[in-house]
């Protein structure tokens, strides 16, 4: 976001920019920004799903390097869209590019800057657990920054161009130029290596008057303005000094920006370069250049009393009606902006996955748990406009908000005070999971659970056996051999990632409806339930080399996790699932719990030793799980643990502790 070019013309003219040794300060951070910079110049992987943990491990690595040198971080987020959509030109191009070039990664393996559609989560997840002060605006974040920059007298931390326009009286640290792995220590002190930027600065080399700069940003066009689109282009080259090159457009028209005093003067003046315009056009750019410069004025900060009182500011009147419970969460970032975007705009958009073009788009299988999130939101008989993928272009789609039998006891203005078991019945309704049959399962594991068994059902094509084996193994397990398996070399497998694509929609759209729903299941820790590249790896090594159980004799308690799902199975009722509004029917329940049963072989030779192992640590993962508490789910391993603990009581209880540290 932000003045196309101005980046690239600030990388020629360093000069303007100022070496700066940071420490000791408070810092405001564009969290958007921020966690964009960080996943994708960790070189993290983008196209198997994510690489939640170890993108967790380097937000905790930020953060202390911030503190060990004093500086007290403040993370302020975006919220929702605007409700006058002033950008949605520029949203929607992006978002037909991103489509794009996410097909070209799915078809040739190379990254093309796809965001994992888990990383926003797992980044506000970690902030919160290292207790560092964060924000979400109702809005954009930009402007919420700037205001409270300039009222602390703070500097910004931003890769955003847009904050080279705002005047910033401690100025702008382009995070481009951030060092923060290269701290540099002076006695007792610590500092940050990075570079400053003033507008001063820059009006100064450029000779312009500084009341021009939100001017400049309007004729150069911005998010808000396109100049093109008017048909009101000026070719800015013209009056570029000799050797402008790539940066001629932006220097020739800061040149003709030297001659004049006033925003209104300037654009006076470029209107006279358009060519002949009739009345009505010129006063249609006259509209648009204006709007794009009153976005630099900046209004007394919303934030100020958040981060120093904890009282969340008032809605605007542009959001009038929407419950004032919504308030405090929002802006502690515990509710998705989403719960903004549906009632306000009747709109919903969806991150991009690394998918071919031809296949369907992965956010279909979630559409139920969203439909009745939108009806809590907007009530029955309404519509939605979901912005779906379709090939290489995006398809708008209305879709029927929906109730559970539950849902339409509650009401959104006092959703916040609605009895916890009623909130809990609305959510497990919307996954087709009776309340029952969760209580085998850890309470941390029981919505990740509860998604598997929607996915299961939903999926489509339907998720074959290795990868809900791998999934399985991923989730109970996936700490004690992440890292283990080398990064992923063979090429990229459409069919997994399509499969693992619709789980994490499906997994995204129910933490939004906990959410919504004031978290009545436990919310998991992302970072440490699913990695990509780790349950890639497990498919391929089970489906190309032949191994059953990679894995699985040194985790058993995936094997407690499996019949823990499997006991959830049992317990649900044949259902239809639908795809895309058309009715499909698939296999029997039935059939599919008999397939899930193949999909942990027991052998019955094994090592007398291994036994042993797996009926001690099992025996530990059964009584913590409650899974004996179901009639249903047996297993070998209890008989055998009787057997083996007799033989062997010190074995027993060594690797007893051996299944403790592997949860």
């Amino acid at each position: 976001m932000g003045v196309r070019g101005l980046t690239t013309l600030l990388e020629k003219h360093r000069k303007i920019y100022r070496d700066l040794h940071l420490f000791q300060c408070r810092l405001l951070i564009d969290g958007s920004n921020l966690y964009h910079w960080l996943y994708f110049k960790s070189g993290l992987d983008q196209n198997h799903g994510g690489e939640y943990a170890a993108f967790a491990a380097l937000i905790e690595r930020f953060v202390k390097v911030l503190r060990d040198c004093q500086i007290t971080p403040y993370i302020v987020l975006d919220g929702g869209t605007d409700i006058l959509e002033k950008k949605n030109e520029t949203v929607m191009h992006r978002a037909v590019d991103r489509i794009k070039r996410a097909h070209r990664a799915a078809q040739g393996g190379q990254h093309e800057n796809i965001m994992p559609t888990l990383v926003n989560l797992v980044f506000r997840q970690t902030l919160r657990r290292l207790d560092v002060q964060v924000a979400q605006c109702y809005g954009e974040a930009d402007p919420e920054i700037a205001a409270l920059a300039r009222e602390w007298q703070c500097p910004v931390l931003s890769g955003d161009s847009d904050f080279y326009i705002y005047d910033l009286p401690e100025g702008l640290l382009p995070l481009s130029d951030f060092q923060w792995e290269a701290v540099e220590r002076r006695g007792s002190n610590s500092y940050i290596p990075c570079k400053s930027y003033y507008t001063p600065s820059f009006c100064g080399y450029f000779e312009i008057q500084h009341q021009l700069l939100p001017a400049f940003a309007a004729l150069a066009g911005n998010d808000y303005v396109k100049p093109h689109r008017l048909q009101a282009g000026v070719s800015w080259n013209q009056f570029a000094p000799a050797g402008g090159g790539y940066t001629g457009h932006m220097e020739g028209l800061l040149c003709w920006l030297q001659n004049f005093q006033k925003p209104q003067e300037a654009f006076e003046a470029a209107l006279g370069l358009m060519g002949e315009l009739s009345a009505n056009k010129k006063a249609e750019v006259m509209k648009g250049l204006n709007l794009g410069m009153e976005e630099y004025q900046l209004p007394p900060s919303a934030l100020k009393k958040f981060f120093t009182h904890g009282i969340a500011p008032p809605f605007s009147t542009e959001v009038a009606g929407l419950p004032d419970w919504f308030r405090l969460p929002l802006i502690q970032a515990r509710l998705p902006p989403v719960i903004l975007d549906v009632p306000l705009l009747q709109k919903m958009s969806f991150s991009v996955f690394v998918d071919l073009a031809a296949a369907p788009s992965a956010h279909l299988t979630a559409r139920p748990l969203r439909q009745v999130m939108y009806g809590l939101l907007l009530g029955e008989g309404r519509e939605v406009i979901e912005r779906v993928r379709e090939g290489l272009q995006l398809r708008f789609i209305p879709v029927k908000t929906a109730s559970t039998a539950s849902s339409l006891q509650l009401s959104l203005q006092t959703l916040d005070k609605a009895d916890a078991s009623l909130r809990l019945k609305v959510l497990l309704e919307a996954l087709g999971v009776p309340e029952a049959s969760l209580a085998p399962v850890l309470p941390a594991l029981r919505l990740p659970v509860c998604v598997t068994c929607f996915w299961l059902q939903r999926a489509q094509p339907p998720a074959d056996e290795e990868v809900l084996k791998a999934l399985l193994l991923g989730l109970s397990s996936g700490d004690a051999f992440r890292g283990a398996l080398p990064p992923p070399r063979q090429k990229l497998d459409m069919q997994v990632s399509h499969s693992l694509n619709q789980w994490q929609s499906c997994l995204k759209s129910s933490l939004q409806l906990n959410q919504l729903l004031g978290l009545p299941l436990p919310e998991p820790a992302l970072s440490r339930l699913f990695e990509g590249t780790l349950v890639h790896q497990l498919v391929h090594r089970m489906r190309y080399r032949g191994e059953k159980r990679p894995f699985l004799k040194e985790n058993p308690c995936s094997v407690m996790l499996f019949e823990a799902i499997q006991a959830v199975l049992h317990q649900i009722p044949p259902q239809e699932s639908h795809r895309t509004g058309e009715d499909r029917q698939r296999q029997p329940l039935d059939d599919l719990t008999s397939t899930l049963q193949q999909l942990f072989p027991l052998e019955e030779e094994e090592e007398e030793e291994e036994e042993e192992e797996e009926a001690s640590s099992s025996r530990w993962v059964q009584e913590n799980l409650r899974l004996s508490e179901l009639p249903s789910v047996k297993t070998r391993f209890t008989v055998k643990h009787r057997k083996n603990r007799s033989k062997n009581p010190e074995l027993a209880r060594k690797v007893e502790r051996r299944g403790r540290d592997l949860l």
